[in-house]
């Protein structure tokens, strides 16, 4: 084996190497491979930093939401090293400072969320010798690591590839951070070349039209042992029928745009949504970031201002295209909006994109091409242009983690701070995508208000689009009882909601099984087992929140919360309907919030009522179990239970049913019971102790007995 060259070459003009295949049969072609994608990729980052004129553009912010450069410079390769650590790939760190200091950036939670911090920043001839010390030491693990084909998720040479694809995502970001700074601490290298192809003039710029899809099936996602590298995002399934739309066969060019701003679009406030408003109000936007006005309209670029090319595509945040698209749609009276990300896949399908492979690429892609955006009429795909490439394209849909998501232990941060409903998918990659970017199953996600290299195309349809709900509980007790209903099972003990389900209906016997009420249902699973046997369930419980984790599995099918595993470390779990076999159930129920001491009159007629720790939680129990009878047909059942834990925070000491002294003897609660539900139940069989336990963190946990009793009713 020949150990790959440790020193930074001069770059020349071949292509950047493309995301290797996974597998194969040649595990030492392979490991050359992959020496020539980390290097390739590590030089041309370092090659970047070279249209920095000066050491003072290091240093001065190019926008006061990001760190400086300096930070960047160094950041991705401490990522390999603190990435590699982690995974015993490296015995020991190689400069804990600057690993430190480089190791987290900023994710701008808000367009004023300024980040005021101070930092003693290192060197740029400190971050310089340091990332070569990183190149010989990456090379050094290449070279000598065990290989086996084909590179899966959880094996030693999957960290390697992140760390490198990573390093892609800060290329590109770092050239859209470039082109926000000063002038003068840019300048121009034959490196970088901008596209020198522009339409000055607006007649140049073609008109744009909309063009007809056909209805159409996609699929999105990809399986674990799929042949390419991707984030965690990217991996799980989704299939759905995406209706028949237009879609504009150019992007959005800066002469179309033009006519938005000329039109007063910016100070037209019926056309921003709230946050657009907000955002415009706060940035004083009157047109997009990278215009320039200077007795003509010029646009920025990484190193050098040009006379507008109107021809090419406008760059603009999601709060601008959707502004824009409002306004298109007032002005043509069509329902003009952004596409879903559903609907992007269907354009891809539809318009024939293939993945890049050979290089150039058949679009403005992967810094094949140029260093800049290009006419929106040079690269055809299809009936349509620019599909993918040259700028991304703003979608309005949040991104969503599939069924079955898992975080990278490595990187258990890369998506889960963007389920929140804040961040849109982009598509389509840019001018500057490389590697993983450029794929079909890639998902990137910005905040709304943030600039990247992105435009935007947009669809004419009426269909109202309902993306999954990206949310992931994080309070912490609705999470330990989204576990407990519907997450695993722990020490051998039987899911607790499930096990008094199917006590109650073994209690049913050969009884009619019309309706259940499922009294106190917390987050509902027992109300989906009920519904196995039973025609319909209703699940009511006090608290609202409880009530809508079962009414979003219920609609959604799946529920995604976080689990604490220890101090402020937490893990992220999905469970759904379909993985627990009740899917074909979800429509036998429905969710309510409810008193059980004072609930509604329509709440009755059940063939059986299931309350499932609820009694000792209840302000006034004796009240609910002198009336509960009225809830039930004749011969219904009743099936209580609970482990007792009389608390004054939740009934006062008056109310308890049980559990003191009476009349000098003990008194329990099944002693209670008897006295209060005598005169209209009758007690079947003993009570029986069923088992549960209740996750708080990784290492605590609640083993308890609840006691379950069955009644029926007689009178």
């Amino acid at each position: 084996m020949t150990a790959v060259e440790t020193q930074r070459p001069q770059l020349s003009s071949s292509y950047l190497p493309r995301s290797p295949v996974l597998g194969g049969s040649d595990p030492e072609a392979k490991r050359a491979e992959m020496a020539e994608y980390f290097t390739s990729v590590f030089d041309r980052y370092e090659s970047l930093f070279d249209l920095l004129a000066n050491d003072a553009a290091f240093y001065d912010k190019p926008i006061a939401l990001r760190h400086p450069l300096i930070f960047y410079f160094g950041h991705t390769a401490t990522f390999y090293t603190n990435k590699l650590v982690l995974a015993k790939l490296l015995r020991e760190r190689i400069d804990p400072r600057l690993e430190s200091i480089c190791a987290v950036g900023v994710d701008e939670m808000s367009w004023d969320d300024l980040d005021d911090t101070h930092y003693e920043w290192p060197s740029v001839g400190e971050v310089r010798a340091y990332r070569q010390k990183v190149r010989a030491a990456v090379l050094k693990v290449i070279n000598s690591l065990p290989l086996q084909l084909p590179i899966q998720w959880e094996g030693t040479w999957w960290p390697i590839i992140m760390c490198i694809e990573h390093e892609l995502i800060h290329l590109e970001t770092s050239t859209v951070l470039i082109r926000q700074h000063k002038l003068d601490y840019v300048q121009s290298l034959p490196e970088w070349p901008p596209c020198k192809s522009s339409g000055t003039v607006l007649s140049a710029a073609p008109e744009n039209q909309l063009l007809s899809l056909p209805a159409g099936q996609v699929s999105l996602g990809k399986a674990r042992n799929a042949d390419r590298y991707g984030w965690d995002n990217e991996y799980g399934h989704r299939q759905v029928d995406v209706g028949a739309f237009q879609a504009s066969r150019f992007l959005v060019s800066n002469a179309e745009f033009l006519q938005f701003v000329e039109a007063g679009g910016y100070a037209d406030d019926d056309v921003w949504d709230e946050e657009g408003l907000k955002w415009r109000n706060f940035a004083v936007a009157r047109h997009p970031a990278f215009w320039v006005w200077r007795d003509a309209w010029y646009l920025r670029l990484m190193t050098e201002e040009v006379s507008m090319p109107w021809d090419w595509p406008v760059e603009v945040n999601c709060l601008e295209a959707s502004a824009f698209c409002r306004w298109k749609a007032r002005e043509t009276g069509e329902p003009i909006r952004l596409p879903s990300e559903d609907e992007w896949y269907r354009l891809y399908d539809h318009a024939g994109v293939h993945e890049v492979s050979a290089a150039p690429a058949s679009a403005n892609l992967q810094l094949d091409h140029y260093a800049s955006p290009c006419p929106v009429t040079e690269f055809a795909q299809g009936d349509f242009y620019d599909v993918v490439g040259n700028v991304w394209q703003w979608t309005h849909t949040p991104i969503y983690p599939f069924d079955g998501f898992q975080v990278h232990p490595l990187y258990d941060d890369f998506t889960t701070p963007t389920f929140d409903n804040q961040h849109n998918l982009i598509k389509g990659g840019s001018w500057a995508s490389c590697g993983n970017e450029t794929r079909r199953s890639a998902r990137y996600a910005f905040r709304r208000h943030f600039f990247q290299h992105a435009g935007f195309r947009y669809v004419s349809s009426d269909a109202q689009t309902k993306e999954p709900n990206a949310y992931y509980e994080s309070d912490r007790q609705m999470s330990e009882y989204a576990e407990f209903h519907y997450g695993d099972s722990y020490f051998n003990v039987a899911n607790f909601p499930k096990a008094m389900a199917e006590l109650a209906i073994a209690a049913m016997g050969d009884q009619p099984a019309e309706t259940a009420l499922d009294l106190g249902c917390a987050s509902g699973r027992a109300t989906f087992e009920l519904a196995r046997h039973f025609a319909h369930v209703t699940g009511i419980d006090f608290s609202a929140r409880f009530v809508g984790q079962g009414a979003e599995m219920a609609e959604q099918g799946i529920l995604r919360y976080t689990l604490t595993d220890e101090g402020e470390l937490v893990s992220y779990k999905s469970s759904s309907l379909a993985d627990l076999q009740l899917a074909e159930y979800a429509s036998k129920v429905a969710f309510y919030q409810g008193d059980a001491c004072n609930l509604k009159p329509q709440f009755s007629g059940y063939d059986l009522v299931l309350a499932v720790n609820l009694i000792d939680r209840l302000y006034n129990p004796a009240s609910f179990l002198e009336t509960v009878h009225e809830r039930l047909k004749l011969g219904g059942k009743l099936v209580l239970a609970s482990p007792y834990t009389w608390l004054e925070e939740h009934t006062p000491r008056a109310q308890w049913v049980g559990g003191f002294k009476k009349d000098g003897e003990n008194y329990t609660t099944l002693d209670g019971l008897q006295d209060l539900l005598g005169k209209h139940f009758r007690q079947v069989g003993e009570p029986q102790k069923v088992e549960f336990v209740i996750r708080e963190t990784r290492h605590k946990f609640q083993h308890s007995y609840s006691e379950a009793s069955v009644w029926e009713r007689i009178l």
